[in-house]
């Protein structure tokens, strides 16, 4: 659920010693809020997600898997992953970004995307952040040249009480993935969160899923909260 948010630790990757994987269960209430105005929405779910962060001398590796536990008596309808590599280059300030997202639903998959970019951590203020520009090759029916620009924040303020984390994504692709209508759309996908913690492994919180021409059809926004619980390791 939280796509990329931990690549903001890159700021601290030369410190060589830290390592970040944590565990989240999202309540997802989007047929409550939309019902069946939305394909994903037949009803509400629990998203289970992984997420895995690890910088060495080379730069970092990030990763997260997503199980929608949607499908008949709450099994799992839907795997969907994400992993990441940045690559320091000495002093150089910018970073080489590759990637690969892509899974598989009940009885469908989800066309796969492949990323190369270069990646920039920076901070402002208590918040460290990344972003990245990157050619984006969608492997829909008929293959979409595209490209995306994504930045995320991590802060943690209020003496490590409260945690704001978030992303932002842009990226264009075809109208039509078999390639019968011509023509790009822009799609806008965001997912800010907010966390109390009460440990520093134990917190409750927040994560809203905000989008714009992502779910269905043109010029469709859609804002769906989330309850969720996170376990550090």
């Amino acid at each position: 659920m939280s796509r990329k948010i931990l690549l903001t630790l890159l700021l601290f990757s030369s410190l060589g010693a830290l390592r970040a994987q944590n565990l989240q269960l999202h309540f997802d209430p989007r047929h409550t809020f939309y019902g069946s105005d939305v394909p994903t929405a037949s009803q509400n779910y629990l998203t289970a997600t992984f997420e895995m962060f690890k910088p060495d001398q080379w730069g970092s590796t990030f990763m997260f898997v997503d199980f929608d536990l949607n499908n008949s008596k709450k099994n799992i309808g839907l795997v969907y992953a994400e992993i990441a590599r940045e690559f320091k280059i000495g002093d150089f300030p910018l970073m080489p970004h590759l990637e690969f997202n892509g899974g598989l639903g009940n009885g469908f998959s989800i066309p796969s995307s492949y990323m190369a970019g270069f990646g920039y951590p920076f901070q402002l203020g208590n918040f460290f952040m990344s972003t990245y520009v990157a050619y984006k090759l969608n492997a829909f029916q008929e293959v979409s040249n595209d490209a995306q620009w994504t930045v995320t924040w991590n802060a943690t303020v209020a003496d490590g009480k409260l945690s704001l984390a978030g992303f932002l994504d842009l990226w264009s692709e075809n109208k039509d993935h078999t390639g019968a209508e011509s023509g790009k759309k822009l799609i806008m996908l965001s997912e800010p969160q907010l966390w109390y913690n009460f440990t520093p492994n134990f917190a409750l919180g927040t994560e809203v899923e905000l989008s714009y021409n992502f779910v269905v059809g043109p010029n469709h926004f859609y804002a769906i909260p989330t309850l969720a619980t996170k376990w550090n390791f």
